[in-house]
């Protein structure tokens, strides 16, 4: 990716994922007096005075924990530092010099990247005194205050004039959401797509909270993988994280063009599994299920690929129009897979097509079949035309569109399925009035 990286650094409580939250201009991240909320590293894409870059929040760096969690998210900004081209340390103005802040700037140092220092907390410059700060001998700091605003617009200022130049514009990306129950593998997942241990992966389910927004570039295509936490039934969703993690989710669904739902092949479908696929389809998105842990499911000599999909699509008719792929995140069978069927599926979700075949396919089905008649009155419909894409929908006009009864709606769907495939995407039929 040729946009810059910015990565945003320190221990916890420091203010970091309100300051993203705040430069990226969304409630993306989420902000929580508990320690150790932000577990992932967190990207969004920023723009200031025309410049593109990258956002990253990461982990509160805790170094006296050995607990596993601490241990990971201290791995995570290692990775963060790694691959950014600009970091930002953020301080508590309040608190002044932690111990932990001074060796963070040694980590820092030793990354040989360029860095800044952001004292965040600072709500008025005049009156409140950061210049302890500066006995870090790490520069001058930036005074920010994430809660009301003030200093962010001399923070990105600063910002776009330390990163590099863009080589080359930005290509239109495809958004695509890692859906699912909590703990069917999302994580892992994605991160056997990357390559690389891009995100936390444990066995407790919960441990994605946030919806983590990862780039990749596959076949001259940039995509960006939203590794979402999981969706659980209402009745389980406590106050708190756990609620804003879900509202998240079905935000990311909403800003997605393609959706992933994995399915953990071990356990079989779940009615939340399908209740998470209305989502996405309602929504006009495009659907892919992925069979996850189904190397388990062949060990056992279980039930066939083809007979999982057959019994979904009787519980919800519309996955018969869903590609489905049967993977093992753990030992990435078939994963690589998904790649080539999202661009697929975006290639059906975009297609158009004309409306003299549009009117052919429409006066065919009519020649099977005519609409049910209304008492006292005839139905006809007329013609038909494509009216939008992503998801596709074909308007179909006659003298009484009120009066067009719902199974003969499907009888049409069915038959411009048969026609043009749309295969993964939704189709949608609008039926509307006939011009005098």
């Amino acid at each position: 990716m040729n946009v810059p990286v910015v990565a945003l650094v320190g221990r916890p409580n420091v203010g970091k994922s309100a300051l993203f939250n705040r430069i990226v201009d969304s409630d993306a991240a989420i902000v929580s007096d508990e320690a150790g909320t932000t577990r992932d590293r967190h990207y969004a894409r920023a723009q200031w005075n025309g410049r593109d870059f990258w956002l990253v929040d990461t982990g509160g760096i805790n170094e006296e924990s050995r607990l596993p969690m601490d241990l990971e998210i201290r791995r995570q900004v290692q990775e963060a530092i790694g691959e950014a081209d600009l970091l930002l340390l953020v301080l508590d103005a309040k608190v002044g010099i932690h111990p932990s802040d001074a060796r963070i700037v040694d980590i820092l140092r030793d990354s040989q990247k360029p860095w800044l220092v952001i004292a965040n907390k600072v709500d008025d410059p005049a009156s409140t005194d950061f210049y302890e700060l500066y006995n870090l001998g790490a520069g001058d700091p930036i005074p920010v205050s994430a809660n009301n605003g003030k200093g962010s617009g001399d923070l990105l200022d600063v910002i776009v004039e330390r990163i590099p130049e863009v080589s080359s514009p930005a290509e239109e990306q495809l958004h695509v959401a890692v859906i699912g129950r909590p703990n069917v593998g999302k994580s892992s997942f994605v991160n056997r797509l990357l390559g690389e241990d891009r995100l936390v992966v444990s066995d407790v389910a919960g441990t994605t909270r946030d919806a983590i927004d990862t780039p990749m570039r596959y076949h001259g295509r940039d995509f960006v993988f939203i590794d979402t936490a999981g969706l659980r039934r209402q009745s389980r969703v406590d106050e708190g994280i756990e609620f804003y993690s879900g509202l998240r989710t079905q935000r990311a669904i909403e800003r997605a063009d393609i959706c992933v739902l994995l399915v953990d092949g071990a356990e079989g479908l779940h009615n939340q599994d399908l209740k998470i696929a209305h989502l996405a389809w309602d929504e006009g998105r495009g659907l892919i299920m992925v069979v996850n842990k189904w190397d388990i499911k062949e060990e056992k000599g279980d039930k066939s690929a083809a007979h999982f999909e057959r019994d979904a699509a009787e519980k919800a008719p519309f996955l018969k129009f869903v590609p489905w792929l049967f993977t093992s995140a753990l030992t990435g069978q078939r994963v690589n897979k998904v790649l080539d069927i999202i661009l697929a599926v975006e290639a059906e979700r975009k297609k158009r097509i004309p409306t003299s075949e549009v009117n052919e396919g429409l006066h065919n089905l009519l020649a099977r079949r005519q609409p049910p008649q209304a008492s006292g009155r005839e139905v006809k419909l007329n013609y038909a035309t494509q009216v939008s894409v992503a998801p596709p929908t074909i308007a179909v006009f006659g003298n009484h569109p009120d009066l067009v009864q719902e199974h003969y709606v499907r009888f049409l769907h069915n038959g411009f399925r048969e026609m043009w495939g749309f295969t993964g995407s939704p189709l949608r039929i609008v039926l509307r009035r006939k011009a005098a």
